[in-house]
Protein backbone atom coordinates (compact mmCIF):
# COMPACT_ATOMS: atom_id res chain seq x y z
CA UNK A 1 0.00 0.00 0.00
CA UNK A 2 1.39 3.52 -0.31
CA UNK A 3 0.57 7.20 1.08
CA UNK A 4 -1.15 9.18 -1.91
CA UNK A 5 -1.88 13.22 -1.40
CA UNK A 6 -5.81 12.88 -0.77
CA UNK A 7 -7.01 16.23 -2.37
CA UNK A 8 -10.01 15.92 -0.44
CA UNK A 9 -10.37 19.54 1.05
CA UNK A 10 -12.59 20.49 -1.99
CA UNK A 11 -15.09 18.63 -0.86
CA UNK A 12 -14.69 16.80 2.41
CA UNK A 13 -17.14 19.91 3.91
CA UNK A 14 -19.57 20.27 1.14
CA UNK A 15 -22.76 19.17 2.40
CA UNK A 16 -24.80 17.03 -0.43
CA UNK A 17 -26.74 19.32 -2.41
CA UNK A 18 -29.39 17.78 -4.98
CA UNK A 19 -28.92 18.45 -8.34
CA UNK A 20 -32.16 19.67 -10.36
CA UNK A 21 -33.70 16.96 -12.50
CA UNK A 22 -32.19 17.29 -15.87
CA UNK A 23 -35.01 17.98 -18.88
CA UNK A 24 -33.55 14.77 -20.88
CA UNK A 25 -31.90 11.32 -18.97
CA UNK A 26 -29.70 8.89 -20.88
CA UNK A 27 -30.69 5.48 -18.81
CA UNK A 28 -27.75 3.11 -19.82
CA UNK A 29 -29.16 -1.08 -20.13
CA UNK A 30 -25.83 -1.70 -18.31
CA UNK A 31 -25.00 -0.38 -15.19
CA UNK A 32 -24.08 -3.47 -13.25
CA UNK A 33 -22.14 -6.85 -13.61
CA UNK A 34 -23.83 -9.04 -16.00
CA UNK A 35 -26.19 -9.23 -18.70
CA UNK A 36 -27.18 -6.03 -20.24
CA UNK A 37 -31.02 -5.36 -20.10
CA UNK A 38 -33.40 -5.19 -22.53
CA UNK A 39 -36.05 -2.43 -22.71
CA UNK A 40 -39.61 -2.91 -21.38
CA UNK A 41 -40.71 -0.36 -22.82
CA UNK A 42 -40.88 1.67 -26.13
CA UNK A 43 -40.49 4.64 -27.94
CA UNK A 44 -43.61 7.08 -27.15
CA UNK A 45 -44.26 5.29 -23.54
CA UNK A 46 -45.09 7.81 -20.86
CA UNK A 47 -42.98 7.21 -17.81
CA UNK A 48 -42.94 7.58 -14.52
CA UNK A 49 -40.32 8.03 -11.93
CA UNK A 50 -38.99 4.68 -10.67
CA UNK A 51 -40.39 2.43 -13.33
CA UNK A 52 -39.20 -0.23 -14.18
CA UNK A 53 -37.44 -0.02 -17.48
CA UNK A 54 -35.15 -2.56 -18.43
CA UNK A 55 -34.44 -6.03 -17.51
CA UNK A 56 -33.41 -9.34 -18.57
CA UNK A 57 -33.88 -13.32 -17.70
CA UNK A 58 -30.48 -13.95 -16.21
CA UNK A 59 -29.35 -14.63 -12.71
CA UNK A 60 -26.46 -12.18 -12.64
CA UNK A 61 -28.31 -8.54 -13.38
CA UNK A 62 -30.05 -5.59 -11.76
CA UNK A 63 -33.23 -3.99 -13.35
CA UNK A 64 -32.40 -0.19 -14.10
CA UNK A 65 -35.44 2.38 -13.38
CA UNK A 66 -36.27 5.77 -14.72
CA UNK A 67 -34.96 8.51 -13.04
CA UNK A 68 -37.48 10.91 -14.14
CA UNK A 69 -41.09 11.06 -15.35
CA UNK A 70 -41.60 11.98 -19.13
CA UNK A 71 -41.69 10.23 -22.22
CA UNK A 72 -39.68 7.99 -24.07
CA UNK A 73 -38.02 9.56 -27.08
CA UNK A 74 -34.91 7.24 -28.12
CA UNK A 75 -33.50 3.68 -27.58
CA UNK A 76 -30.28 4.24 -29.23
CA UNK A 77 -26.05 3.50 -29.08
CA UNK A 78 -25.17 6.39 -26.83
CA UNK A 79 -21.77 6.97 -25.05
CA UNK A 80 -21.40 5.15 -21.54
CA UNK A 81 -18.57 6.04 -19.25
CA UNK A 82 -17.07 2.33 -18.48
CA UNK A 83 -18.22 0.85 -22.19
CA UNK A 84 -17.69 3.64 -24.74
CA UNK A 85 -20.89 3.18 -26.22
CA UNK A 86 -24.23 0.73 -24.91
CA UNK A 87 -27.89 0.60 -25.67
CA UNK A 88 -29.55 3.66 -23.92
CA UNK A 89 -32.91 4.56 -23.27
CA UNK A 90 -33.83 8.76 -23.65
CA UNK A 91 -36.31 9.92 -21.50
CA UNK A 92 -37.72 13.84 -21.85
CA UNK A 93 -38.97 15.23 -19.18
CA UNK A 94 -42.70 16.46 -18.37
CA UNK A 95 -41.36 18.61 -15.33
CA UNK A 96 -43.52 16.45 -12.71
CA UNK A 97 -41.74 13.87 -11.56
CA UNK A 98 -45.02 11.58 -11.22
CA UNK A 99 -43.99 8.76 -9.38
CA UNK A 100 -44.94 4.60 -9.86
CA UNK A 101 -47.05 3.25 -7.53
CA UNK A 102 -45.91 -0.42 -6.41
CA UNK A 103 -47.22 -2.91 -3.85
CA UNK A 104 -44.51 -4.78 -1.78
CA UNK A 105 -44.75 -8.16 -0.84
CA UNK A 106 -44.67 -7.04 2.51
CA UNK A 107 -47.95 -8.40 4.27
CA UNK A 108 -49.42 -6.49 6.62
CA UNK A 109 -53.29 -8.26 8.01
CA UNK A 110 -52.50 -10.53 4.95
CA UNK A 111 -52.74 -8.08 2.55
CA UNK A 112 -49.71 -6.12 0.72
CA UNK A 113 -48.97 -2.85 2.00
CA UNK A 114 -48.64 0.17 -0.78
CA UNK A 115 -46.11 2.24 1.07
CA UNK A 116 -45.40 5.14 -1.50
CA UNK A 117 -45.90 8.28 0.27
CA UNK A 118 -44.87 7.84 3.47
CA UNK A 119 -42.02 5.93 5.28
CA UNK A 120 -42.57 2.36 6.53
CA UNK A 121 -42.67 2.03 10.39
CA UNK A 122 -39.67 0.06 11.98
CA UNK A 123 -42.55 -3.02 12.78
CA UNK A 124 -43.43 -3.49 8.96
CA UNK A 125 -39.85 -3.38 8.47
CA UNK A 126 -39.23 -6.36 11.47
CA UNK A 127 -41.76 -8.24 10.17
CA UNK A 128 -40.07 -8.32 6.77
CA UNK A 129 -38.12 -12.11 5.86
CA UNK A 130 -34.83 -12.34 4.40
CA UNK A 131 -36.10 -13.28 0.80
CA UNK A 132 -38.33 -10.51 1.13
CA UNK A 133 -35.33 -8.33 1.67
CA UNK A 134 -33.38 -10.03 -0.98
CA UNK A 135 -36.60 -9.34 -3.40
CA UNK A 136 -36.88 -6.01 -2.54
CA UNK A 137 -33.09 -5.04 -3.14
CA UNK A 138 -33.31 -6.89 -6.41
CA UNK A 139 -36.56 -4.81 -7.64
CA UNK A 140 -34.48 -1.53 -6.61
CA UNK A 141 -31.65 -2.38 -8.99
CA UNK A 142 -29.60 -1.95 -6.41
CA UNK A 143 -25.44 -2.58 -6.77
CA UNK A 144 -22.46 -2.33 -5.43
CA UNK A 145 -21.59 1.28 -5.32
CA UNK A 146 -18.21 1.60 -5.36
CA UNK A 147 -17.66 1.25 -8.33
CA UNK A 148 -17.65 -2.85 -8.99
CA UNK A 149 -21.55 -2.24 -9.60
CA UNK A 150 -21.91 -6.05 -8.95
CA UNK A 151 -25.62 -6.96 -8.02
CA UNK A 152 -26.22 -6.22 -4.18
CA UNK A 153 -28.93 -8.94 -4.05
CA UNK A 154 -26.42 -11.57 -4.90
CA UNK A 155 -23.99 -10.80 -2.02
CA UNK A 156 -26.89 -10.66 0.52
CA UNK A 157 -27.59 -14.61 -0.25
CA UNK A 158 -23.90 -16.04 -0.62
CA UNK A 159 -23.63 -19.71 -1.39
CA UNK A 160 -21.46 -20.44 1.67
CA UNK A 161 -22.27 -19.83 5.62
CA UNK A 162 -20.62 -15.99 6.68
CA UNK A 163 -20.19 -15.41 10.08
CA UNK A 164 -18.98 -11.23 9.56
CA UNK A 165 -19.86 -8.52 7.73
CA UNK A 166 -17.82 -5.84 6.89
CA UNK A 167 -19.15 -1.90 5.58
CA UNK A 168 -16.75 0.10 3.51
CA UNK A 169 -16.45 3.39 4.39
CA UNK A 170 -12.48 3.66 3.48
CA UNK A 171 -12.88 5.75 0.11
CA UNK A 172 -9.50 5.45 0.10
CA UNK A 173 -9.37 6.93 -3.79
CA UNK A 174 -7.92 10.73 -3.93
CA UNK A 175 -10.69 13.69 -4.06
CA UNK A 176 -13.55 11.32 -3.75
CA UNK A 177 -15.74 12.39 -0.58
CA UNK A 178 -19.17 11.53 -1.63
CA UNK A 179 -19.01 8.28 1.03
CA UNK A 180 -17.88 10.99 3.42
CA UNK A 181 -20.80 12.85 3.17
CA UNK A 182 -23.09 9.87 3.54
CA UNK A 183 -21.52 8.80 6.70
CA UNK A 184 -21.78 11.92 8.13
CA UNK A 185 -25.54 13.07 7.20
CA UNK A 186 -27.01 10.02 7.12
CA UNK A 187 -25.36 7.80 9.63
CA UNK A 188 -29.09 6.39 11.88
CA UNK A 189 -30.29 5.16 7.99
CA UNK A 190 -26.86 3.53 7.11
CA UNK A 191 -27.38 1.85 10.40
CA UNK A 192 -30.93 0.78 9.61
CA UNK A 193 -29.57 -0.49 6.50
CA UNK A 194 -26.91 -2.14 8.08
CA UNK A 195 -29.58 -3.90 9.66
CA UNK A 196 -31.44 -5.42 6.82
CA UNK A 197 -28.28 -7.01 5.95
CA UNK A 198 -27.69 -8.35 9.71
CA UNK A 199 -31.06 -10.30 8.68
CA UNK A 200 -29.97 -11.31 5.51
CA UNK A 201 -26.81 -12.72 6.21
CA UNK A 202 -26.94 -13.98 9.69
CA UNK A 203 -23.65 -12.58 10.95
CA UNK A 204 -22.14 -12.46 14.27
CA UNK A 205 -19.35 -9.64 13.46
CA UNK A 206 -20.38 -6.00 11.85
CA UNK A 207 -17.12 -3.71 11.26
CA UNK A 208 -17.42 -0.65 9.79
CA UNK A 209 -14.06 0.51 8.42
CA UNK A 210 -13.54 4.16 8.00
CA UNK A 211 -10.18 5.54 7.53
CA UNK A 212 -8.44 8.27 9.51
CA UNK A 213 -8.61 10.60 7.24
CA UNK A 214 -12.22 11.19 8.17
CA UNK A 215 -12.63 11.84 11.44
CA UNK A 216 -16.31 13.05 11.34
CA UNK A 217 -17.52 9.82 10.48
CA UNK A 218 -15.59 8.21 12.67
CA UNK A 219 -17.24 10.41 15.72
CA UNK A 220 -20.83 9.99 14.59
CA UNK A 221 -20.47 6.24 14.32
CA UNK A 222 -18.62 5.40 17.76
CA UNK A 223 -21.23 7.73 19.28
CA UNK A 224 -24.12 5.41 17.54
CA UNK A 225 -21.78 2.36 18.98
CA UNK A 226 -22.48 3.61 22.55
CA UNK A 227 -26.19 4.23 22.21
CA UNK A 228 -29.35 2.29 24.06
CA UNK A 229 -31.97 1.01 21.65
CA UNK A 230 -30.31 2.42 18.06
CA UNK A 231 -29.64 6.07 16.60
CA UNK A 232 -33.57 7.88 17.16
CA UNK A 233 -35.32 4.12 17.38
CA UNK A 234 -35.34 4.28 13.49
CA UNK A 235 -34.86 0.08 13.48
CA UNK A 236 -35.95 -0.84 17.25
CA UNK A 237 -32.29 -0.93 18.25
CA UNK A 238 -29.39 -3.29 17.86
CA UNK A 239 -29.48 -7.38 16.96
CA UNK A 240 -25.92 -6.82 17.10
CA UNK A 241 -22.94 -4.99 18.17
CA UNK A 242 -20.63 -3.80 15.79
CA UNK A 243 -17.54 -2.22 15.54
CA UNK A 244 -16.13 0.84 14.36
CA UNK A 245 -12.64 -0.15 12.56
CA UNK A 246 -10.21 3.27 12.63
CA UNK A 247 -7.71 2.15 9.46
CA UNK A 248 -4.78 3.75 8.29
CA UNK A 249 -5.21 6.16 5.25
CA UNK A 250 -3.49 4.67 2.53
CA UNK A 251 -4.35 2.77 -0.92
CA UNK A 252 -5.91 0.89 -1.77
CA UNK A 253 -7.37 0.81 1.56
CA UNK A 254 -11.06 0.08 0.15
CA UNK A 255 -10.75 -2.68 -1.69
CA UNK A 256 -11.97 -6.00 -0.21
CA UNK A 257 -9.25 -7.97 0.14
CA UNK A 258 -7.21 -5.53 1.42
CA UNK A 259 -10.00 -4.83 4.17
CA UNK A 260 -10.20 -8.14 5.18
CA UNK A 261 -6.41 -8.94 5.71
CA UNK A 262 -6.48 -5.01 7.60
CA UNK A 263 -9.41 -6.11 9.90
CA UNK A 264 -9.47 -9.53 10.24
CA UNK A 265 -5.91 -10.74 9.60
CA UNK A 266 -7.15 -13.34 7.57
CA UNK A 267 -6.27 -13.54 3.57
CA UNK A 268 -8.37 -14.71 0.54
CA UNK A 269 -6.94 -17.66 -1.47
CA UNK A 270 -5.85 -16.51 -4.97
CA UNK A 271 -8.98 -17.14 -7.40
CA UNK A 272 -11.67 -17.34 -4.22
CA UNK A 273 -14.14 -14.50 -3.02
CA UNK A 274 -14.44 -13.16 0.47
CA UNK A 275 -17.51 -15.34 1.23
CA UNK A 276 -15.14 -18.45 0.71
CA UNK A 277 -13.94 -17.04 3.79
CA UNK A 278 -16.29 -15.70 5.44
CA UNK A 279 -17.16 -12.33 5.09
CA UNK A 280 -18.79 -10.20 2.92
CA UNK A 281 -18.23 -7.06 2.47
CA UNK A 282 -20.90 -4.12 1.58
CA UNK A 283 -19.67 -0.19 0.56
CA UNK A 284 -22.02 2.79 2.71
CA UNK A 285 -23.67 3.64 -0.35
CA UNK A 286 -24.99 0.49 -1.08
CA UNK A 287 -26.28 -0.03 2.50
CA UNK A 288 -27.67 3.39 2.45
CA UNK A 289 -29.71 2.89 -1.03
CA UNK A 290 -30.55 -0.69 0.75
CA UNK A 291 -31.81 1.12 3.44
CA UNK A 292 -33.71 3.57 0.98
CA UNK A 293 -35.71 0.30 -1.19
CA UNK A 294 -36.73 -0.79 2.36
CA UNK A 295 -37.90 2.47 4.00
CA UNK A 296 -38.76 4.45 1.01
CA UNK A 297 -39.88 1.90 -1.56
CA UNK A 298 -37.47 3.69 -3.62
CA UNK A 299 -35.49 2.20 -6.71
CA UNK A 300 -32.17 3.09 -7.44
CA UNK A 301 -32.58 6.03 -9.55
CA UNK A 302 -30.19 8.98 -8.68
CA UNK A 303 -26.55 8.98 -5.92
CA UNK A 304 -24.27 11.05 -4.59
CA UNK A 305 -21.48 11.88 -6.93
CA UNK A 306 -18.08 14.34 -5.89
CA UNK A 307 -17.66 16.44 -8.86
CA UNK A 308 -14.06 18.02 -8.39
CA UNK A 309 -10.77 19.29 -9.44
CA UNK A 310 -8.58 22.55 -9.82
CA UNK A 311 -10.87 23.47 -12.58
CA UNK A 312 -13.84 23.90 -10.94
CA UNK A 313 -14.92 27.20 -9.27
CA UNK A 314 -17.16 25.19 -6.64
CA UNK A 315 -16.77 21.70 -6.06
CA UNK A 316 -19.37 19.89 -4.73
CA UNK A 317 -21.14 16.38 -3.46
CA UNK A 318 -24.60 16.28 -5.46
CA UNK A 319 -27.12 13.96 -5.36
CA UNK A 320 -27.60 13.45 -9.07
CA UNK A 321 -29.93 11.24 -11.07
CA UNK A 322 -28.82 8.02 -13.14
CA UNK A 323 -29.12 9.33 -16.33
CA UNK A 324 -28.05 13.23 -16.15
CA UNK A 325 -25.06 13.42 -19.07
CA UNK A 326 -21.92 14.76 -16.56
CA UNK A 327 -22.04 18.57 -18.55
CA UNK A 328 -24.15 19.31 -16.03
CA UNK A 329 -22.97 18.59 -13.05
CA UNK A 330 -19.96 20.09 -13.89
CA UNK A 331 -21.97 23.39 -15.23
CA UNK A 332 -23.84 23.21 -11.79
CA UNK A 333 -20.68 23.71 -9.95
CA UNK A 334 -19.21 26.14 -12.36
CA UNK A 335 -17.85 28.62 -14.20
CA UNK A 336 -14.52 26.70 -14.97
CA UNK A 337 -11.08 28.25 -13.71
CA UNK A 338 -10.06 26.89 -17.00
CA UNK A 339 -11.12 24.19 -19.26
CA UNK A 340 -10.35 20.98 -18.32
CA UNK A 341 -7.49 18.76 -20.32
CA UNK A 342 -8.95 15.49 -18.77
CA UNK A 343 -12.27 14.49 -17.36
CA UNK A 344 -12.32 11.33 -15.43
CA UNK A 345 -15.21 9.63 -14.09
CA UNK A 346 -14.25 7.63 -10.35
CA UNK A 347 -10.97 8.06 -8.93
CA UNK A 348 -7.66 9.47 -10.06
CA UNK A 349 -6.08 5.84 -9.75
CA UNK A 350 -8.88 3.66 -10.85
CA UNK A 351 -11.24 5.98 -12.64
CA UNK A 352 -11.68 6.24 -16.69
CA UNK A 353 -10.97 9.03 -19.00
CA UNK A 354 -13.84 9.98 -21.01
CA UNK A 355 -14.19 11.35 -24.48
CA UNK A 356 -16.94 13.56 -24.54
CA UNK A 357 -18.88 15.60 -21.33
CA UNK A 358 -22.29 13.68 -22.71
CA UNK A 359 -21.51 10.18 -20.83
CA UNK A 360 -24.25 9.72 -18.50
CA UNK A 361 -23.88 9.42 -14.68
CA UNK A 362 -24.66 5.45 -13.96
CA UNK A 363 -24.95 3.71 -10.36
CA UNK A 364 -21.13 3.12 -10.65
CA UNK A 365 -20.37 6.65 -10.71
CA UNK A 366 -19.13 7.93 -7.64
CA UNK A 367 -16.52 11.02 -8.58
CA UNK A 368 -16.43 13.06 -12.13
CA UNK A 369 -12.75 14.83 -12.11
CA UNK A 370 -11.79 17.54 -13.88
CA UNK A 371 -7.95 18.06 -14.63
CA UNK A 372 -6.07 20.57 -15.89
CA UNK A 373 -3.12 20.43 -18.46
CA UNK A 374 -0.16 20.40 -16.44
CA UNK A 375 -2.06 17.52 -14.28
CA UNK A 376 -2.98 15.32 -16.99
CA UNK A 377 0.30 15.53 -18.55
CA UNK A 378 1.16 11.97 -19.55
CA UNK A 379 5.01 11.17 -18.82
CA UNK A 380 6.86 9.40 -22.16
CA UNK A 381 6.99 5.58 -21.12
CA UNK A 382 10.69 4.03 -20.48
CA UNK A 383 12.22 0.60 -20.85
CA UNK A 384 11.71 -1.64 -17.92
CA UNK A 385 14.49 -1.58 -14.91
CA UNK A 386 13.85 -4.55 -13.33
CA UNK A 387 13.65 -2.64 -10.62
CA UNK A 388 10.97 -4.86 -8.46
CA UNK A 389 8.88 -1.70 -7.29
CA UNK A 390 5.16 -2.65 -8.60
CA UNK A 391 6.24 -6.40 -7.29
CA UNK A 392 6.99 -4.78 -3.70
CA UNK A 393 3.74 -2.62 -3.74
CA UNK A 394 1.03 -4.87 -5.38
CA UNK A 395 -1.46 -5.28 -2.65
CA UNK A 396 -2.71 -8.41 -4.51
CA UNK A 397 0.88 -9.79 -4.57
CA UNK A 398 1.80 -10.09 -8.51
CA UNK A 399 4.30 -9.16 -10.41
CA UNK A 400 2.71 -6.73 -12.86
CA UNK A 401 6.18 -5.99 -15.09
CA UNK A 402 5.91 -10.19 -16.10
CA UNK A 403 2.19 -9.84 -16.58
CA UNK A 404 2.96 -6.76 -19.00
CA UNK A 405 5.92 -8.39 -20.82
CA UNK A 406 3.61 -11.74 -21.18
CA UNK A 407 0.76 -9.18 -22.69
CA UNK A 408 3.04 -7.27 -24.96
CA UNK A 409 3.92 -10.83 -26.59
CA UNK A 410 0.49 -11.85 -26.48
CA UNK A 411 0.89 -14.86 -23.87
CA UNK A 412 -2.23 -15.00 -22.61
CA UNK A 413 -2.03 -18.29 -21.25
CA UNK A 414 1.19 -16.92 -19.46
CA UNK A 415 -0.40 -14.11 -18.72
CA UNK A 416 -3.40 -16.36 -16.49
CA UNK A 417 -0.29 -17.78 -14.96
CA UNK A 418 0.70 -15.16 -13.36
CA UNK A 419 -2.17 -14.00 -12.09
CA UNK A 420 -3.16 -11.95 -14.02
CA UNK A 421 -7.48 -12.48 -13.15
CA UNK A 422 -6.38 -11.47 -9.61
CA UNK A 423 -5.47 -8.02 -10.37
CA UNK A 424 -7.70 -5.58 -9.23
CA UNK A 425 -6.40 -2.63 -11.57
CA UNK A 426 -5.85 -0.46 -8.71
CA UNK A 427 -2.84 1.76 -10.36
CA UNK A 428 -0.41 1.35 -7.44
CA UNK A 429 2.01 -0.24 -10.10
CA UNK A 430 1.61 2.45 -12.97
CA UNK A 431 2.02 4.85 -9.84
CA UNK A 432 5.31 3.58 -8.41
CA UNK A 433 6.73 2.61 -12.02
CA UNK A 434 10.00 5.10 -12.27
CA UNK A 435 10.21 4.09 -15.88
CA UNK A 436 5.88 5.18 -16.07
CA UNK A 437 5.29 1.91 -18.25
CA UNK A 438 1.46 1.38 -18.96
CA UNK A 439 1.31 -1.43 -16.85
CA UNK A 440 -2.65 -1.26 -15.67
CA UNK A 441 -3.64 -0.41 -19.51
CA UNK A 442 -1.56 -3.48 -20.92
CA UNK A 443 -2.94 -5.69 -17.84
CA UNK A 444 -6.36 -4.71 -18.48
CA UNK A 445 -5.95 -6.00 -22.21
CA UNK A 446 -4.32 -9.37 -21.06
CA UNK A 447 -7.52 -9.64 -18.34
CA UNK A 448 -9.74 -9.04 -21.91
CA UNK A 449 -7.88 -11.51 -24.10
CA UNK A 450 -7.77 -14.11 -20.99
CA UNK A 451 -11.40 -14.45 -20.88
CA UNK A 452 -12.43 -14.66 -24.62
Amino acid sequence: MVRLKANKFYTEDKVIEVLPPPCKVYIPLSQHLGRPCNPLVGIGDAISIGQKIGAVDAHVYAPVHASISGKVTAIENWPHPVLGRCKTIVIESDGLDTSSVVRRPCLTAGRPRQWRGRQASSEEIERLTADEIRNIVFDAGIVGMGGAAFPAHIKLKPPKPVDTLIINGAECEPYLTGDYRLMIEKTEEILAGIKLIEKCLGVKNVYIAIEDNKPEAIKQFKVSATMRGGPANLFGGHSSKFTVKVLKSQYPQGGEKQLIKNILGKEVPQGKLPFDIGVVVHNVATVYAIYEAAYKNKALYERVVTVTGSCLTNPKNLLARIGTPIKNLIDFCGPLKEGPAKIIIGGPMMGIAQYTDQVPVIKSTNGVLLFTKKEAELLAEEYCIRCGACVRECPAGLMPCLINLASEKSLWQEAINYGVLDCMECGICNYICPANRNLVQSIKRAKLEAVK
